[in-house]
């Protein structure tokens, strides 16, 4: 019993860890994306991910919607 509920309490944590995440890492692709000097089509493929990132945080996909937007985020400080 006592597993079960370390595990339950786990995953909700996790969930608003993730969820709070999400915005935090729009608002720095997006204050990057302002300053870069990348390229159009390299800023149309990073903004089509943070709008991806975007949409599954919307729908409460929080762990996809991370991972898409740190994608974003190394590919944009790659480019950078």
């Amino acid at each position: 019993m006592r597993f079960f509920i370390t595990l339950v309490f786990t995953t909700l944590f996790s969930a608003s860890v993730f969820a709070g995440q999400c915005p935090a890492l729009v608002g720095e692709i997006d204050q990057k994306l302002e300053s870069s000097q990348l390229d159009d089509e390299t800023k149309a493929e990073i903004k089509a991910m943070r709008d991806k990132g975007e949409a599954l945080h919307q729908q409460g996909k929080h762990a996809e919607s991370v991972k898409v937007l740190r994608e974003a985020t190394e590919k944009l400080d790659a480019m950078s």
